[in-house]
């Protein structure tokens, strides 16, 4: 399985990677840019990305911005609901504001705020199938 970690906190990603190694073969991006551009390049090579973890706060385009480009990308794919990226919102944000967003208005697949230990992300990816 493909994961995609956006991170622009070197921290935050590297712990990321950490725990997803053993489970993913992880790529890393730094911003909602580059995000949307391995996305992209992932699908392009028939290789899609099964987890993307995605920070919100991040410089160029956040990843609010990314999450509904990517999903409006996977639309244009015409990739049937429910196989689409599990997308997990990373943040250190938890306002009802930005979890609504992220969500509902989104479609991210879940919500986790940091810091995230390995218990809560493995109960995540259980939750929605991507490891038993």
């Amino acid at each position: 399985m493909r994961c995609l970690i956006v991170e622009d906190d070197f921290v935050s990603r590297s712990i990321l990677k950490e725990l997803l190694a053993q489970y993913f073969e992880c790529d890393i991006a730094v911003n909602g840019e580059e995000a949307i551009t391995a996305f992209t390049m992932a699908h392009d090579s028939k290789k899609p990305y099964d987890l993307i973890c995605l920070d919100i706060m991040m410089p160029v385009l956040d990843g609010q911005q990314a999450l509904v480009k990517i999903r409006e990308h996977e639309k244009k794919l015409n990739i049937p609901q429910g196989l689409e990226s599990k997308i997990i919102m990373t943040t250190a944000l938890d306002d009802p504001k930005s979890v609504f967003k992220s969500l509902y208005q989104g479609g991210a697949t879940s919500y986790l705020v940091k810091p995230i230990g390995k218990t809560k992300l493995l109960r995540e990816l259980r939750t929605f199938g991507l490891l038993s």
